[in-house]
């Protein structure tokens, strides 16, 4: 880690939780104490986070959670020099990652784990259907070469796609891959249930495979969206060069934004359209506000902070 750098921590586990609300009272503690902003989820079936703060912060949290019972943990690891979080949301969820509340018992049925440093091996393989297990805007952003692309708006749209492409190969090796596992880890666990002999997942997801294979060895062609405001990620845990319509939440790049319907911090050609008056008046007022807080030295949620900033 280099200085004058937030650390990111981004995990799940599936894991049994008797009682997600009394987890969410201790972490919530544990996170405001210290200073710790991002997003956790927490359900019955375990635990979902993305969270970010200080070296220091990040290595009590990780101990924090082993104490708690969440051991053997897969944290990804990766530094930014601004806050990449506006607030810290700790929600109690019915599944960590949605998949249309199907029972599934993930912690014990779920597809083999492949690491980062043999991924590449098994995906050269030529009897080897490989899927993008993710959204159509974040495929479109980056994917591994020869990977198959889903097409779907969101994870449960999964199932559709499995009934409708995957049905007729059941006893095919079947390799996935989404952006941290957590997908994956769900959508093999159902697909398991279906029949499906011989399913392998990117053990930690793309996340872990930037972060361990080198660039000059990397199947990996284009950027990964990610959840904060850095928006996507290349090659060795790099910012990438996209951001985000504060309009629609899309990821546009440079080319979006040459078009004549973006307007910073308020619409994009995916949005321009779609967006009433009155929403776009208060993005405008927004943005006026974040001017006028940091002119002032004021606090607001939307700005983005440093490390010295921060203290």
């Amino acid at each position: 880690m280099q200085k004058n750098q937030f650390t990111i921590a981004s995990f799940y586990k599936f894991k049994k939780i008797a009682n997600p609300q009394k987890l969410q009272n201790l972490l919530k503690e544990f996170c405001q104490f210290n200073k710790l902003k991002g997003t956790i989820l927490i359900a019955q079936e375990g635990i979902n986070a993305n969270v970010s703060g200080f070296d220091t912060s990040i290595k009590n949290f990780k101990k924090k959670l082993i104490d708690l019972g969440f051991t053997s943990l897969e944290i990804k690891l990766s530094y930014y020099p601004i806050m990449p979080f506006n607030r810290l949301k700790i929600k109690i969820k019915k599944e960590i990652i949605t998949f249309c509340n199907t029972e599934l018992d993930v912690e014990k049925n779920t597809a083999k784990f492949v690491s980062p440093e043999n991924w590449n091996k098994l995906i050269q393989k030529k009897d080897i259907h490989i899927i993008d297990v993710r959204n159509d805007y974040e495929s479109k952003m980056g994917t591994f070469s020869n990977s198959k692309k889903t097409n779907t708006k969101n994870f449960n749209e999964f199932k559709r796609y499995i009934k409708e492409n995957l049905t007729n190969y059941k006893y095919d090796k079947i390799a996935m891959f989404c952006t941290g596992g957590i997908r994956c880890e769900k959508a093999s666990s159902y697909m398991l249930k279906l029949g499906f002999k011989n399913l392998y997942q990117l053990q930690g997801g793309i996340l872990k495979y930037l972060e361990t294979v080198q660039k000059s060895n990397s199947n990996w062609k284009g950027e990964c969206f990610i959840f904060d405001n850095r928006v996507s990620v290349k090659n060795e845990m790099k910012k990438g060069s996209y951001d985000l319509c504060h309009g629609c939440r899309m990821p546009i790049n440079k080319k979006d934004k040459l078009s004549t319907k973006f307007e910073e911090g308020v619409t994009c050609s995916y949005c321009y359209g779609n967006l009433t008056t009155e929403k776009k008046k208060k993005l405008r007022e927004r943005n006026r506000q974040i001017g006028i807080a940091k002119k002032r030295g004021l606090y607001n949620p939307y700005i983005r902070y440093s490390t010295s900033d921060y203290k």
